[in-house]
C-alpha cells in the first residue's frame, strides 16, 4: 500500500552575501552594483562602441506576502493540476503507479527544482544553490487557490474530467480538491469556441460588462478578506479568445476602455475585464494565454495605477524548444529558412483551438518567437527577411493532455549545402504548464519587492510590464520602447542577473579566466580553519 498524505518536510539553503556592496536588515535586503551599459553609434561604417558604467541601488523587501492565486479557469486542466500539485506537495502524499511508489515534486518549476552557479569554493570548483535560495520566496504550500470558470464541477470532479494524474493520487486528493468550487465567470460565446457551449452552466448572470467587472471586483475582495490575504494574483489560464480588435476611441486608452465598459460595447473581451477588475483591485495580472488582453488601454491603465502585468500564453513545451533551436542555430552562423511546426492534442483547450479564430490567436503567439533571433544577425538576413515558418494545431480527442509536437528545420549551411533537423516532442500538456504557473506566480512576487535607484533617482518599482518574465511565455508583452527577447538563454540570464544583483553580485561573465590565467592575478579566499588544518599538517 502506499502512504497516506501525511505532511512533508524539506531543509532550505540559506544564501548570505559577506560584502560591502550588501547590507540585510529585518525589512530589506539592500544592495550597490554597477551597471554597464555600452552605446553603439554608427558613424561612417563605423560601429563606435562607448561603454558606460551606472552605479545603481537596490532594495528587495524580505517579507513574503501571504498570497492568493485566483485562475481564471480554474476548474481546466491546468487549474486542477496545479492546486492538486500544490495538495501533493503540502501533505507529502504518496501514490501507486504500475512502476511502484512515486512522490510529489516540483519538478519543471525554474524556482522550486532549478539551480544557479553562484560562485567557486576554495578548491576552485563551481558551487551551485537553489534559485530559490537567493532572496525569500513564497512557499509553494503557503499558496491559498481560488478562482472562476464557466464550468461549476468542484475541483476534485474536475480532476477526473481532464485525465492527467494517476488515478491513485486523484484517490488521495479527492478529499481536499471536492471542497473547491470555482466562482461563477464572464462568459461571452462571441470570443470563444462555440463548442464549449456545453461546459457553460456557471455564469456571472448579467449582459452588463460593467457589472460583470464589478463582481469580479467582490469576488477580489472577499477572496483577499476571508483567507486574510496581504495580496493576490490573478492569472488567466482558461480558454483561448480570438483576437480583439484595437479600436480607437475604444480600448486605445485607459479612460476610453473604462467608458467602453460602462457602454456595454461588444469588442471588449472577457480577459480584459477580467485584467481591468485586477488592476483596480491592485493585483497582478498574469495572462497564460495568446489572446489579445493588453490593448493599449490595458497597458496604460496599469501603468497610471503602479499594478504589474505579463503575458502572453505559457511558453511550456514546443515553443520553448523552438526558441533554444533557433537561437543555436543563428548564433552557430547556420541560416534557418524553413520552420514547420505541427502538434496535435485531445484536451479542452485542443477543442476550443478547432475553432479558426481561436487558432488564429495561438498561431500568431507561436509564429513570432522566432523574430528577435532572426534580426540579430545581418549577415544570415537581408532586411525583413524570416524563415517560412508554419504552424498546425489538430484536435486529437484520444490523446487528451498528452501532445505530440512535430518540428521540422531546414536550414542552409556552408557552400548551399542544406541541413534538416527534425524533433518529435511528446509534451504532457498540464504537467509542463503547472510548474509554469507556479514561477510565474512566485518570481512576480519577488519583482513587485523590487526596488530600483540611485544617488540621484529615489526608489522606484519595476516598470508595471514584467517583461522580465519572458522565459515563461510565448509571447512577450514589454514596455513601450524596450526590446523583445525570445532568446531563452537571454530571458533565464535576465532572471538570474537580477536576483544576483539584488544580493550586490556582478552578472555571470562566464568567461572562466580565473583557470587561465596565473593565479597571483586574482584574490584567492581560503576558509580559516582550512588554513590552521594545513599548518598542522606541516
Amino acid at each position: 500500500m502506499s502512504e497516506a498524505c501525511d505532511g512533508n518536510n524539506g531543509t532550505d539553503v540559506v544564501v548570505q552575501v559577506d560584502s560591502p556592496n550588501v547590507q540585510y536588515s529585518k525589512e530589506y535586503i539592500e544592495s550597490t552594483v554597477d551597471y554597464p551599459v555600452n552605446y553603439a553609434i554608427d558613424q561612417d561604417n563605423t560601429i563606435v562602441i562607448k561603454p558606460t558604467i551606472t552605479k545603481i541601488k537596490i532594495r528587495t523587501k524580505r517579507t513574503v506576502p501571504k498570497t492568493g492565486l485566483m485562475m481564471v479557469g480554474l476548474g481546466g486542466n491546468n487549474g486542477t493540476t496545479l492546486t492538486a500539485g500544490i495538495f501533493a506537495n503540502k501533505y507529502g502524499c504518496s501514490w501507486e503507479t504500475k512502476l511502484g511508489v512515486k512522490y510529489p515534486n516540483w519538478f519543471g518549476s525554474i524556482t522550486q527544482s532549478s539551480t544557479i552557479r553562484i560562485g567557486m569554493d576554495a578548491s576552485g570548483k563551481d558551487v551551485y544553490v537553489p534559485l530559490k535560495s537567493l532572496v525569500p520566496m513564497i512557499n509553494p504550500n503557503d499558496i491559498e487557490i481560488d478562482g472562476w470558470d464557466i464550468s461549476s464541477m468542484d475541483l476534485g470532479q474536475a480532476m477526473k474530467r481532464a485525465k492527467v494524474l494517476d488515478i491513485d493520487l486523484q484517490n488521495k486528493l479527492m478529499k481536499f480538491m471536492s471542497g473547491i468550487k470555482p466562482r461563477p465567470s464572464i462568459y461571452i460565446p462571441d470570443f470563444i469556441a462555440a463548442n464549449q457551449l456545453d461546459r457553460a452552466d456557471n455564469i456571472i448572470k448579467t449582459e452588463s460588462k460593467s457589472e460583470a467587472l464589478d463582481q469580479i471586483r467582490t469576488d477580489i475582495k472577499d477572496f483577499k478578506k476571508s483567507k486574510n490575504l496581504d495580496q493576490v494574483i490573478v492569472l488567466w489560464t482558461a480558454n483561448t479568445e480570438r483576437f480583439s480588435e484595437e479600436i480607437k476611441g475604444l480600448n486605445d486608452t485607459s479612460d476610453n476602455l473604462l467608458k467602453s465598459i460602462c457602454k456595454n460595447e461588444s469588442e471588449i473581451s472577457p480577459s480584459t475585464l477580467f485584467a481591468v477588475a485586477s488592476i483596480l483591485e491592485g493585483c497582478t495580472y498574469i495572462n497564460g494565454s495568446p489572446s489579445n488582453t493588453f490593448v493599449k488601454g490595458v497597458v496604460e491603465l496599469a501603468e497610471k495605477m503602479g499594478v504589474h502585468i505579463a503575458g502572453d500564453d505559457f511558453k511550456s513545451g514546443q515553443t520553448k524548444l523552438k526558441s533554444v533551436i533557433v537561437d543555436f542555430l543563428v548564433t552557430a552562423g547556420i541560416k534557418p529558412v524553413s520552420i514547420v511546426s505541427y502538434n496535435h492534442l485531445g484536451n479542452n483547450d485542443g477543442y476550443n483551438l478547432s475553432a479558426p479564430q481561436q487558432f488564429r490567436s495561438k498561431e500568431i503567439s507561436k509564429s513570432n518567437v522566432v523574430d528577435d533571433m532572426v534580426q540579430s544577425n545581418s549577415i544570415l538576413y537581408k532586411p525583413n527577411e524570416k524563415p517560412d515558418h508554419c504552424v498546425v494545431i489538430k484536435y486529437v480527442p484520444y490523446v487528451g493532455d498528452s501532445k505530440r509536437a512535430m518540428d521540422e528545420y531546414t536550414s542552409e549551411i556552408f557552400l548551399n549545402g542544406l541541413n534538416t533537423l527534425a524533433i518529435h516532442n511528446t509534451c504532457e500538456d498540464s504537467l509542463l504548464a503547472s510548474p509554469l504557473i507556479l514561477d510565474l506566480l512566485i518570481l512576480a512576487d519577488v519583482f513587485t519587492r523590487i526596488e530600483i535607484g540611485s544617488d540621484s533617482m529615489d526608489y522606484t518599482p519595476l516598470h508595471p510590464v514584467f517583461s522580465v518574465l519572458s522565459y515563461l511565455l510565448k509571447a512577450p508583452v514589454v514596455p513601450k520602447g524596450a526590446p523583445i527577447v525570445n532568446s531563452l538563454f537571454r530571458q533565464r540570464a535576465c532572471i538570474e542577473n537580477i536576483l544576483r544583483a539584488c544580493l550586490g553580485l556582478p552578472a555571470e561573465n562566464n568567461m572562466l579566466l580565473e583557470y587561465m590565467l596565473p593565479a597571483k592575478v586574482f584574490v584567492h579566499f581560503e576558509k580559516e580553519d582550512q588554513k590552521n588544518s594545513t599548518s598542522r599538517k606541516c
